[in-house]
Formats: structure tokens, C-alpha cells, sequence
């Protein structure tokens, strides 16, 4: 391996191990994936290009364009064309607002953020502009150690971003790329100096430069690592974040992750059947009883999103629950042990809360918008193996009475009916068709939940997640989804028909485990739409179809009643809940509720990532292994098409065509330049010192052909002969069959290893690269030669009119 392939090797290395710093920033990690076969693309491509005779500064030039290219085919293959795999004009547009939603989401998530198109697209990209930066340096000009600068930027960005998920293992991959890096320099610098001494005879006080300076290095790197791990702790640094420190995205003002659908967007990219809670909660409300992070009360087109919330200090109790009327009803005590498995920047408990108890009240902060609690300065570590008490309203409203409530005061309605001006109108046609027949805002939202659980509806997660326009629209097309889509949708066709809605964040009732002992896992986080009613305050509904538990209040009634029934009985309540109709459910959803059908919900859980694995990552690796195979292709078809167009392929007279005719020149040249390339891919490079003849001679006993062959060859050599030497040549033999034959007799010469290096990689088609290299260095001349006389055509006039004007000087002063 040449120097120049070791540094484009080490270099692609040096960039692979610093950028698995970036791996804790998103939850799903299989971007890493995608960004390392950007790193190889910008490897290979700077490669490729070294070895044109372009000049060294459009190398980069070239790497940029690869880059771009694949990110158009990662990230926007929606609007690419054939299959997403050639990009469009619409691609970078689509790119763009990508792009825009990453920085969006950037600033409003929290580390680790959930793995959303645009954030993947930032650290593809920005982890392919370090490795052209690097190649760059190293490889194109030669400067490994100043290829350290733009690894370090990359360490120092993704390891303070980390925070203290950062580690001393990223610090040490990175090094040791650098290092390596450094390594093959180092060599090929000591190489030019002549040859390297080695020591005396004896060896006893010598060895060679190049293990020296292995071992400063090794040496270098392990004090690196051991020596802090002695050394007192401080808060910051690249390689640890003390206790006291803050990571990133936190601090003293309370800065979190302002959308409570990361914790969803998180548990789909690692679905865990593992124990998050568990709570205790004497009341039948329990089995029931949706456990709430938060909710999303925005919606601008491109998703739904939490508002400008306001924190203040929590006192230990809430505000009374917006709309609710009654503020006498019962409650409900419930005890909450949170394990250490359990990442998130909100508490969970029941809906809506009256009080809670924590331990270091002071530490804690209630979100004044959503009612939830969350720990100051954004710490999610203080909500492992937390222990608290909530204290809920026991909100038990009937069909009737929502279906009797007033219309929503105007704060509310004109906040939670607030629409984007770009809502595809199917989404309000839709809403308004689905609920034609209905006559109150209840039963508008109780057909739409019945629509969505109906038979038209399959819950399904190979499909791309979102909550905007596109998401809705493709999902009323194809009617396939999970919760997401079903909460968001139904939210959206709400707010269509004048109902306040927003989107919850959370948990479903957990798995009992006895008595009044219930518990949540990661196979249970959910999103649903909340609908606000005058008096009852924000009601939850249902439309997932086969996941979670329907609420009372939605139960089928033949007809309303004259008076509304306003207390339910306890018997209603202590049966067991309302389920979807499971001929339209993939599975009971009490079963599912009980844990039975978990794995069915991992699965889907789990395949948000891998479908985007085999969306993005999987296309973008056939696109670069459809280019490495049409690269490896060109020789050999090259090869094919001018051996057609010599021997002759149907239509026009060649070599090998039948008839009497005599051959021109040009097709006895062109049967004898066949002959001599059908050698040289076997193994016989010509020798244009030789005459044909003796070129015949020599192939022959190189080859050790037959008589058949041996003759052949000599036919084909003595046509050559005549019309290179004779006054007048006739030629009216079939030259074609003769290189044939010979050909035939060279490849049954050579081994199996070289008949098929002859066939996908012929050396003779080294003259191609020969021709394209012969012509840019042409267009180059000529560009040269032109603007050597455009710049004569400018500057002529003026340094024809100086040199008169300074002879004219001389004159002069002369005659003075």
C-alpha cells in the first residue's frame, strides 16, 4: 500500500473513532451507521480524485459535491426520483426545511434528544465536513499534525454536548485514530531521508525511529487516560464533567427539553420491557388510570409542540385543573416508586393532580401550562429511584354529561381551536364527513374515536413517524399508524370542528402485580388526545386502535336521556374497563394492558429505527455500492465495446465480417491492436520496440500457444506487416477469426485467477485512463493558451503605451 492510501485510510479512521463522541446526543444510534459510510464515501471519493490531473484544491471541491450528494439521497428521498435514489429539484428544498426542523429541534431538546430527520441530518453532515477537512490536510496536502485541529473541534463539540454521558473511551478512540494518523506521516517522512539507522551491531543501545516514537505516543496517551483518574476532579474539562457540573442544555435556569413527546420519541428507539415505576393507588381508578408526562397545546403545520410555558417554585399543590367545575369531587391518594431505568425530564402521575409530595420541595419546579412537575435546572438524574406521593381528582364525567356541557369558555376555544393557515383542507373535510350525523361536540369527538378504532384503521409502526401536515395527510391516505398519528390526527380534526383539543404525553394504566400494586415498563409509553369540555376541564379519548384501555364516558348509549345522570354508581366503576372492540383489534386490549401482548407493542416500538435504518442507511449504501460497481464495470465494458467495434458486431464491415471484400488499413490495424491488448490482459504487455512479426513470436512463446493459435497470431502479424511495410496491401481474410482463435489459445494459458482479472479488470484499459488524463491535460492547455491571450489582449495595449511613454522619457532627458 502506497503512502498516500495509508493517510487516506488512517485519515477516514482518525474521523470514524473521534465522531462516536456524537453517539449520546440522539437516543437511536443507528445514524452512526450512515455517517460512517459518508466518512468512506469522502475517503474514496478524495482518492479517486488524487489520481486525476486536476489540480490539488477542486479535491475538496469534489468531496463537497459527494457529501451533498449523499445527504440528498439520506435525508430528502421523498421528492428524489427513481426509487429516491436520484436527487430532484425538489430535493433541496425538501433538504432545506430538514435542515430547518433540526435547528428547531435543537433548541428544544435536551440531551438525549430523540432521533429526528433534522438532528441525524446536522451530525451526518457535520461528521462528513470533518472528514473532508481532515482528508484534506492529511492526505491532499500533506499536514497530519494540523489535521488535529478540526478532531479536536469534533471531540470538544460532541463530548461537552454529552455532558456527563460523556466518557474517557471517546477520548481515547480519538487519540489513538490520531495518533495512527500521525504514525504513517511520521514513516513516510522518515523514509525520505535515506535509510533509517538502526542501531550498532550489538542492537544494545538502539531501535528504530519509528518505535520510538510509537512508544512516546502509546506512552503519551496512557498518562492521558491514567493520570486524571488520580487527580482531583474539577467541574468542566473535556474528559469529565465533575458532580457539580451541569450538562449541556442545563443549567441555573432551568432549561429542558420543552417537548414532553421526547420521552415517546426516546422508548420507540429503545424498546424495553423493562420496570420504569410502580405505584400503588386504592381505587378502582387505577386500572384505568393513564399516567401523564405532559401535553402538546401548539400546532403550526410542522408539528405539534408544547407552548411558551412558564415554571415557577412548586409549593407541594396545583392550581385547580382548567375548566373543572367541581372542585369537591373525591380524590384519589397514589404512592410512586420511580426506578433507576427511568429517563425523563417530567414527573408522571395521574391526571388532573391536586398535590404531590417530593422530597426537597425547594428542588422542584411545576410547568404552569401542563400542570407537571419537573426537577430544577432540568436534572433528569433526580427522578431515578424517586419516591413521592400524588394526590388526584377523581373525575368521573358521563356521556351525558359531556354530551350537556357548555361551550368552551373564549380563552380556551380561541388557544385550542388555533390552527395553521397551510392545514390541508382533507383534514377538515374529513373531520366534518366523519361527524355529520352527529349533534354535539361529544359525539363529534365519540364518532371520530369510533372511526379510528374501526375496521378502516390498522395499527402499524413501519411507517415514518411526524405530527405535521405531510404526517396527517399520508396518514388519513393509507390509514396506517400508531399512537402518534391516531393522537394527532384526531387532535387536529378536533380542533376542525371547533372542540379545544392538544396531545398527551405518557403512560397506560399499568400491569398489576396484586393487590393494589400496579407497574409501568417501557412498553407502555403512548400518546392520546385531550378534549376539553366546559366543567369537566380536559377529558382523555381514545382513538389507537388495539392499544390502551377506551375511558368510561365513551361506552355506546342507545339514545340520551331527559335528565343526566350525575353521579355514577360505584358498581359502574368497579368493572372492568371499556376495550376496544376487538373484532377490529389485533389484540384484547386488556391482554395488552396485563402484558400479554408486549412483545407485539416492542416490535412495533422498536421498528421506527429500523425502519429508518432500511429507509435512509440501506438505500444510501446500495446507491454507493451501485457507484463502486459501476466504477469496477467501466474497465471491462470499455474493454468489451472496443473489442466489438474492432472484430466487427452486426450492420457494418469489420474484420470479422463474411464476404470477399477486401479490408481497409484501419481494420487490419485494428485486428492487430486487438491481438496485442487480448495479450497484454493475459499477462503479456506489449513491446513496441518489436516488430509485428517478432511481436507474434514472442506472444506465441510467452504463451506457449498451440500450432493453431501460433498460427493465427502469425496470420494476423503478417497482414500487419503488408500494410505497415508493403507498397500495396490486400487483405481479404477474415482477420477477426484469427485474433479469435489466438485468443482463445491465451486463455487457455493462463490460470483461472488471470482469465477472470482479464475479464472485470484488463490492464489495456489502462489507455482509457491514459485518453481521459491526455485530454484534460489538453483542456487545461488550451485554457492556459487562452487566457494567456486574453490577458495579452488586455495588458498589450497598456505595456505597449508604458514602454513608449518610458522610451519617450528617455528621450528626454537625454536631450536635456
Amino acid at each position: 500500500m502506497t503512502t498516500r492510501a495509508k493517510l487516506t485510510v488512517y485519515s477516514a479512521l482518525a474521523t470514524a473513532l473521534a465522531s462516536l463522541c456524537l453517539a449520546p446526543l440522539l437516543t437511536g444510534k443507528s445514524w452512526i451507521v450512515y455517517a460512517l459510510l459518508v466518512v468512506l464515501a469522502v475517503a474514496a471519493s478524495g482518492a479517486g480524485l488524487r489520481r486525476t490531473p486536476f489540480y490539488r484544491w477542486t479535491v475538496p471541491l469534489g468531496q463537497l459535491l459527494v457529501l451533498f450528494v449523499l445527504l440528498l439521497v439520506g435525508f430528502a428521498s421523498a421528492t428524489n426520483r427513481f426509487g429516491g435514489m436520484v436527487p430532484g429539484p425538489e430535493s433541496v428544498r425538501t433538504l432545506g426545511q430538514v435542515l430547518g426542523h433540526g435547528l428547531d429541534d435543537i433548541r428544544e431538546y435536551a440531551i438525549p434528544a430523540p432521533p429526528n430527520p433534522g438532528l441525524r441530518l446536522i451530525l451526518v453532515s457535520s461528521v462528513g465536513l470533518i472528514a473532508i477537512a481532515v482528508d484534506t490536510v492529511a492526505v491532499t496536502y500533506r499536514r497530519s499534525a494540523l489535521a488535529g485541529l478540526p478532531l479536536l473541534a469534533l471531540y470538544s463539540v460532541g463530548n461537552g454536548l454529552a455532558g456527563d454521558r460523556g466518557s474517557w473511551v471517546w477520548f481515547g478512540l480519538a487519540s489513538t485514530g490520531y495518533l495512527v494518523l500521525l504514525f504513517a506521516e511520521g514513516q513516510d517522512r522518515v523514509s525520505r531521508w535515506g535509510r533509517v539507522f538502526r542501531g550498532t551491531s550489538r542492537g544494545g543501545e538502539g531501535g528504530t525511529l519509528s518505535l520510538s516514537g510509537q512508544r512516546v505516543g502509546v506512552l503519551a496517551l496512557a498518562l492521558a487516560l491514567l493520570v486524571p483518574a488520580f487527580l482531583p476532579r474539577w467541574d468542566g474539562g473535556l474528559i469529565h464533567t465533575g458532580p457539580k457540573g451541569t450538562a449541556a442544555g442545563t443549567g441555573a435556569g432551568g432549561v429542558t427539553s420543552l417537548d414532553p413527546l421526547v420521552t415517546l420519541e426516546s422508548a420507540l428507539t429503545k424498546p424495553s420491557d423493562i420496570e420504569l415505576l410502580t405505584y400503588r393507588m386504592d381505587s378502582s381508578l387505577a386500572d384505568t388510570a393513564y399516567l401523564r408526562t405532559g401535553s402538546l397545546d401548539v400546532f403550526d403545520g410542522a408539528a405539534w409542540k408544547l407552548g411558551s410555558p412558564g415554571t415557577t417554585d412548586f409549593k407541594g399543590t396545583f392550581a385547580p385543573p382548567e375548566g373543572l367545575r367541581d372542585l369537591g369531587v373525591p380524590t384519589v391518594p397514589g404512592d410512586f416508586q420511580v426506578t433507576n431505568n427511568l429517563d425523563s425530564a417530567w414527573l408522571p402521575m395521574p391526571y388532573p393532580a391536586k398535590s404531590a409530595t417530593v422530597p426537597n420541595p425547594g428542588s422542584w419546579r411545576v410547568d404552569t401550562l401542563t400542570g407537571t412537575v419537573q426537577p430544577a435546572g432540568g436534572k433528569e438524574k433526580a427522578i431515578k429511584g424517586l419516591h413521592y406521593q400524588v394526590t388526584a381528582y377523581d373525575v368521573r364525567p358521563t356521556a351525558e354529561d359531556l354530551r350537556q356541557a357548555l361551550p368552551a369558555r373564549p380563552q380556551i376555544a380561541g388557544h385550542y381551536t388555533d390552527l395553521p393557515g397551510d392545514l390541508p383542507s382533507v383534514v377538515r373535510q374529513q373531520a366534518q364527513a366523519v361527524t355529520s350525523r352527529a349533534p354535539t361536540a361529544y359525539d363529534k369527538a365519540l364518532a371520530l374515536q369510533d372511526w379510528f378504532t374501526g375496521p378502516d384503521f390498522t395499527y402499524t409502526t413501519q411507517i415514518k413517524s411526524g405530527t405535521g401536515n405531510d404526517a396527517i395527510v399520508e396518514f388519513l391516505r393509507n390509514r396506517k399508524g400508531f399512537c402518534v398519528h391516531f393522537a394527532s390526527t384526531m387532535a387536529a380534526m378536533a380542533r376542525t370542528l371547533g372542540i379545544p383539543s392538544r396531545v398527551a404525553v405518557g403512560f397506560t394504566p399499568g400491569n398489576a402485580k396484586g393487590g393494589d400494586r400496579y407497574s409501568v415498563n417501557g412498553l407502555m409509553y403512548h400518546a392520546w388526545p385531550e378534549l376539553y369540555f366546559e366543567g369537566f376541564g380536559w377529558t382523555r379519548f381514545e382513538p389507537t386502535k388495539g392499544v390502551g384501555v377506551a375511558p368510561r364516558y365513551t361506552e355506546p348509549v342507545a339514545a340520551p336521556t331527559s335528565a343526566p345522570t350525575t353521579a355514577p354508581t360505584a358498581a359502574a366503576q368497579s368493572t372492568a374497563p371499556v376495550a376496544v372492540p376487538s373484532r377490529s383489534s389485533d389484540c384484547d386490549p386488556k391482554l395488552r394492558r396485563t402484558g400479554d401482548c408486549g412483545d407485539q407493542k416492542k416490535g412495533s416500538a422498536g421498528a421506527r429505527e429500523d425502519s429508518w435504518l432500511l429507509s435512509w442507511q440501506v438505500l444510501s449504501t446500495l446507491a454507493a455500492v451501485l457507484v463502486v460497481i459501476a466504477l469496477l464495470l467501466t474497465p471491462m465494458l470499455w474493454r468489451t465495446l472496443l473489442r466489438r467495434r474492432r472484430l466487427g458486431a452486426g450492420g457494418r464491415r469489420r474484420p470479422g465480417g463474411d464476404g470477399p471484400a477486401e479490408l481497409t488499413d484501419e481494420q487490419v490495424l485494428a485486428a492487430w491492436d486487438e491481438l496485442i491488448d487480448s495479450a497484454w490482459d493475459l499477462g503479456i504487455p506489449p513491446d513496441e520496440s518489436r516488430t509485428p512479426r517478432a511481436a507474434a513470436r514472442r506472444i506465441s512463446e510467452t504463451a506457449e500457444l498451440d500450432e493453431a493459435s501460433a498460427a493465427a497470431a502469425g496470420r494476423v502479424a503478417l497482414a500487419t506487416e503488408r500494410v505497415l511495410y508493403a507498397r500495396s496491401a490486400r487483405v481479404s481474410a477474415p482477420l477477426a477469426a484469427d485474433v479469435r482463435t489466438a485468443r482463445d489459445g491465451l486463455r487457455a494459458g493462463t490460470d483461472r485467477a488471470g482469465r477472470t482479472r482479464a475479464v472485470l479488470l484488463p490492464p489495456s484499459s489502462a489507455q482509457l485512463w491514459w485518453k481521459l488524463s491526455d485530454a484534460v491535460l489538453g483542456v487545461r492547455l488550451a485554457v492556459r493558451r487562452r487566457a494567456a491571450r486574453v490577458a495579452g489582449a488586455v495588458t498589450g495595449p497598456v505595456r505597449r503605451l508604458w514602454d513608449r511613454l518610458r522610451r519617450r522619457g528617455g528621450t528626454d532627458g537625454t536631450a536635456s
